[in-house]
């Protein structure tokens, strides 16, 4: 079976080598500063999320010039015949060139699917300006960083999700063993925690079969470990990862390892599950790892584990304790389990259907604009006024305002607020981004 292919696209010097650097993980592509650098097309191979595929770095579109240029344009051309994927490349530097226009015509006669990717967008004062090039007609844009990685594992998630499904084989062997073979579409979660707090062994009560080492000594799992559990609402891809140490311990060797795989899994995954050892408390790593998953942009159950071993008259205070340690993770559930004896643990597979639904919601453009209205008019901004909401993405609901003028921060709450008691959101988390201008 062919691998699907990826054509990336657009015009000369938007940093289209650079992307590809990134998704195949090396510098296979030369990227420099000068307009043309890719003359030929070239093929490389890539992975993600275990799916492999193909990667066509192309020359860009060049609306005039000399004999040379117009080849290159032509052989980009010629890639979009073998695209299952197109991602258009723009530079939100330099906003929408007469080059991007020409070239968005041509890749919206191709037919394969199209994603609009903005490159250079460094950090989140850029993101705004990202939405000027839905003038291209390519749909809402994927803004990121190529050079520092900024987004691009939201834009890859989307890429393997449009991928044609392959007819089955029946002679294929299926997968070998020890590996694993699921729907990409497949919920992911990722188990979170210290060493030692019960990780594996949650992981093995959700499962229902001994999967995972346990053991006392901490650092037993050093990889992240894939199984799909079927459940009354479906599959689900519980992920079982190494435990988080402090950088001190993790400078080198197996444990870094380690830490950067459970890392990834947290990128990869759809809901977090913080396992925390309800008799020690939040400690200040709890908090570290709250942080990482409130900057992964994923929802987050809190299981607060042995909470059967913990005296009676000091529950309230571990409860107290964690909320004020983890407020990065909002209204995430905090839900008591003993992994070890299992009570408890079958709260989990509900709070996870919810947080999933909330995390994977689109709201209607019409829905939005009638809620917003429905907010302003019961509590106006000062000096400022919504012109229009749109939702930009999910995996998490992001939302762009349209605004004549500078939101404060609190109202721009306000207004996030309203929006997740309206839609159900519950404690996934929102983005919000506002873009000034109009009349």
């Amino acid at each position: 079976m062919t691998e699907p292919m990826v054509v990336i696209a657009g015009r000369p010097n938007v940093g289209k080598s650079s992307l590809v650097n990134r998704i195949v993980g090396a510098r296979a592509a030369v990227v420099e500063e000068e307009q043309g650098v890719t003359r030929d097309r070239k093929v490389l191979t890539a992975e993600w999320s275990g799916v492999p595929f193909s990667v066509m770095d192309t020359g860009g579109w060049l609306a005039a010039g000399d004999a040379l240029e117009a080849k290159v344009s032509e052989q980009a051309e010629r890639a979009l015949a073998e695209a299952d994927v197109v991602l258009m490349v723009v530079d939100v530097t330099t906003g929408v060139t007469e080059e991007d226009l020409a070239a968005a015509k041509v890749i919206r006669r191709a037919g394969p699917p199209v994603r609009l990717v903005v490159n250079k967008v460094d950090g989140a004062n850029r993101e705004a300006a990202a939405w000027e090039f839905v003038s291209l007609g390519l749909g809402d844009p994927f803004p990121i960083s190529a050079v520092h990685g900024r987004g691009t594992g939201d834009l890859l998630d989307e890429v393997v999700r449009l991928f044609p499904i392959p007819p089955e084989d029946p002679l294929s062997p299926g997968p070998g063993p020890g590996e694993e073979s699921h729907d990409p579409g497949t919920p992911r979660v990722a188990i979170i925690g210290r060493p030692n707090v019960g990780k594996s062994t949650l992981f093995n009560q959700l499962l229902g079969e001994e999967r995972s080492v346990v053991h006392d000594l901490p650092g037993t799992t050093r990889d992240a470990i894939d199984t799909v559990v079927e459940t009354p609402d479906g599959p689900v891809c519980f992920i079982d990862t190494a435990g988080l140490r402090r950088p001190s311990k993790t400078d080198r060797g197996t444990e870094q390892h380690s830490t950067l795989r459970a890392l990834r899994a947290l990128e990869r995954a759809d809901v977090a599950i913080l396992v925390i050892d309800a008799t020690i408390g939040a400690s200040h790593q709890d908090q570290r790892l709250a942080e990482r998953i409130g900057v992964s942009g994923c929802p987050a159950i809190v299981a607060l584990n042995k909470w059967d071993q913990v005296p009676t008259d000091q529950r309230d205070d571990v409860l107290a304790g964690v909320g004020d340690r983890l407020a990065f993770l909002g209204s995430a559930p905090v839900l008591k389990i003993s992994a070890l004896s299992g009570k408890g643990v079958h709260r989990i597979l509900p709070a996870l259907r919810d947080s999933v639904e909330a995390y994977h919601q689109r709201v209607s453009t019409g829905a939005l604009n009638r809620a917003v209205q429905e907010l302003q008019g019961r509590q106006a901004a000062p000096r400022a006024r919504i012109r229009y909401i749109v939702q930009g993405a999910i995996d998490p609901p992001t939302f762009t305002l349209f605004t004549n003028g500078r939101l404060p921060p609190t109202y721009i709450r306000y207004i996030e607020r309203g929006l997740r008691e309206k839609f159900e959101f519950g404690a996934t988390p929102m983005k919000l981004r506002v873009r000034i201008g109009g009349k």
